[in-house]
């Protein structure tokens, strides 16, 4: 691990794992609170890293402190649920010793009774001789190869910070100054922290740039472009928006999170039939969670069914309303949305 200014939620991640690993390397790139003393609790090997922008740096600083056979990273405001922990276990009693890497998702976004609902697969453990570095001075990843296994043994991400800095953004920007090259992958993060930080046109040229020089990961190509229909909503450019989600069609199939948006799209143009189809559309298909992708599960089922209560609605169907109002009840029972559309078709009928 890496660490900076983490008091309130190192504990609770080293704790969450204590039992699976028989080393925690942590590595403390100049905090000012008590995350040393936090860490200390839980192992003597604690490592100072003089920070120098550049998160790759001081992640790959700290794989070289390891000693086992194979390397699992955390970020301090992870945890591992006590039934990911558990299938965590039985797969290392399980396993060969074959595997290169080993992916587990990522649960990184949870609805209001904490369910996560937005998850990607990330490389997560890798075998310490393969040598594997990190590269990128944010948003780094491990450059990996070999044999690579996908469990289900998930990582959760339990941010408690209220507000986020421009950290990542500065360096990119001094990145971009100092004149360094950028590659495909920084310049794909480059322009969705533009767009974090409410900077629209610019981080639709640096999107634009990343599509059209060609040279991305598919993944990143496709959330591309829905990061750049963002911008261009921003804009008040709504038909930039809906090329720019068309836009994907180009890199693979049509995938719930795009179709989602494209009826988001219509909806803003009050287009509620042509809506219907692509949210219709969205609730047809199955998530393919090993893809790589940034899955959304709420568009699989909960978000397009009760777009679609809305749309109906508007264009004066509501049988089918009340239908899909029902359909996205059964999956978010406590849903507000659900409960407030419910309430409205009661009061339709005489009866609320």
């Amino acid at each position: 691990m890496i660490v900076k200014n983490e008091e309130k939620v190192l504990a609770r991640c080293l704790e969450s794992v204590k039992s699976m690993v028989d080393e925690m390397i942590i590595v403390d790139t100049g905090s000012t609170d008590g995350t040393k003393k936090a860490a200390a609790r839980f192992t003597d090997k604690i490592y100072d890293f003089v920070w120098c922008n550049d998160f790759s740096a001081a992640r790959n600083f700290a794989f070289s402190k390891a000693g086992c056979d194979y390397i699992m990273w955390l970020d301090a405001d992870d945890v591992m649920r006590k039934e990911d922990a558990e299938k965590l276990r039985s797969l290392m009693l399980e396993s060969d010793g074959s595997a290169d890497v080993i992916m587990l998702p990522y649960n990184t976004a949870f609805d209001e009774n904490g369910n996560p609902v937005f998850s990607f697969y990330r490389e997560r453990i890798v075998r310490r001789s393969c040598g594997f570095v990190w590269k990128g001075r944010v948003h780094e990843a491990i450059e990996y190869g070999g044999k690579i296994l996908y469990a289900d043994a998930a990582v959760t991400h339990r941010s408690v910070k209220k507000e986020y800095s421009t950290r990542n953004l500065d360096i990119y920007l001094e990145q971009e100054r100092l004149g360094e090259p950028f590659t495909p992958r920084d310049e794909f993060y480059f322009g969705r922290e533009l767009y974090y930080h409410g900077r629209y046109e610019r981080a639709a040229e640096v999107l634009n740039n990343f599509l059209e020089e060609n040279k991305g990961w598919i993944e990143n190509d496709i959330e591309a472009c829905k990061i750049l229909s963002y911008c261009y909503i921003q804009l008040g450019n709504t038909k930039g928006a809906f090329d720019s989600l068309c836009r994907s069609f180009i890199y693979d199939s049509p995938r719930a999170e795009i179709c989602c948006e494209i009826g988001n799209v219509l909806m803003l143009e009050k287009r509620f039939a042509q809506a219907c189809f692509w949210f219709e559309t969205a609730l047809s298909m199955e998530p393919d969670s090993k893809s790589g992708a940034f899955v959304n599960s709420d568009c699989y089922g909960y978000i397009p069914a009760i777009q679609l209560a809305v749309c109906f609605d508007r264009t004066g169907n509501v049988e089918a309303a009340q239908r899909y109002n029902e359909i996205a009840g059964s999956l978010k029972p406590a849903s507000a949305a659900y409960l407030h559309n419910k309430a409205y078709f009661a009061s339709l009928r005489g009866n609320g």
